[in-house]
C-alpha cells in the first residue's frame, strides 16, 4: 500500500555548500540520501514530493566537525505491504520449495504449500510449476497476483510470505506464452 506522509530528518551539510543555493543543496542531498531507502516503521521511501520546512542550522558544540546540522521536514510517498493485501508481482526464482517474486522493492516468497494442489513442480533448464493440463505455468519473469499472508520487518528491509491458493489469484501474464 502507498502512503503520503510527512517525515523529518537532520541533514548535515559542509559550509562549502552554503550560499545562494543552500536550500537546493540540502534538497538534493536529502533526495540522494533518502529515496530508495527502507525504514521498518514507514516502509520504502519511493519519492520525496515536497519540502515543508528547513530549520535553522546548528553547529555542534565541542566537536571538531565542520558540518552544520539542519532539521528538514519533508513529504514523501512510501510503500509498505500489509497482511491480507493483494499485490501483483514478477517471479524472480522458481525452485522445488516454491517461488520468489518481487513487487517493487519487496521480495515475496510463496511456498509450494501455498500454490494450488493441481500445480506440480517441473525441474529442468527453466524450472516451473505447471497445472496437470499444462494450461497455466509459473516460471521466471511471469507476473502473478498474490495475497500477502505474513510480513517480517527488519530495520532496513521488509520481507513477505504470500499465497496464490485463493480465488482470482495466480498467473496474470506469462511472457513465455507469447513467444
Amino acid at each position: 500500500m502507498f502512503f503520503h506522509i510527512v517525515l523529518e530528518r537532520k541533514m548535515q551539510l559542509h559550509p562549502s555548500f552554503f550560499g545562494r543555493s543552500l536550500r537546493k543543496n540540502l534538497v538534493s542531498k536529502l533526495i540522494k540520501d533518502v529515496e530508495g531507502t527502507c525504514s521498518g516503521r514507514h516502509g520504502f521511501v519511493v519519492a520525496i514530493t515536497g519540502i515543508e520546512s528547513v530549520g535553522k542550522g546548528l553547529v555542534p558544540d565541542g566537536t571538531a566537525s565542520a558540518f552544520v546540522t539542519f532539521p528538514v521536514k519533508y513529504q514523501c510517498v512510501v510503500f509498505r505491504p500489509f497482511k491480507g493485501e493483494i499485490l501483483e508481482a514478477v517471479v524472480t526464482l522458481v525452485n522445488k520449495m516454491g517461488f520468489f517474486a518481487e513487487a517493487g522493492p519487496v521480495q515475496i516468497f510463496v511456498s509450494k504449500h501455498l500454490i494450488p494442489d493441481d500445480m506440480e513442480f517441473q525441474a529442468g533448464d527453466m524450472p516451473n510449476y505447471t497445472t496437470s493440463d499444462g494450461s497455466v505455468k509459473i516460471q521466471k519473469e511471469c507476473e502473478v497476483r498474490l495475497k500477502i499472508i505474513g510480513t517480517r520487518v527488519d530495520a532496513t528491509e521488509i520481507f513477505c510470505v504470500g499465497t496464490i491458493k485463493d480465488d482470482f489469484l495466480g498467473v496474470i501474464n506469462d511472457p513465455a506464452a507469447v513467444a
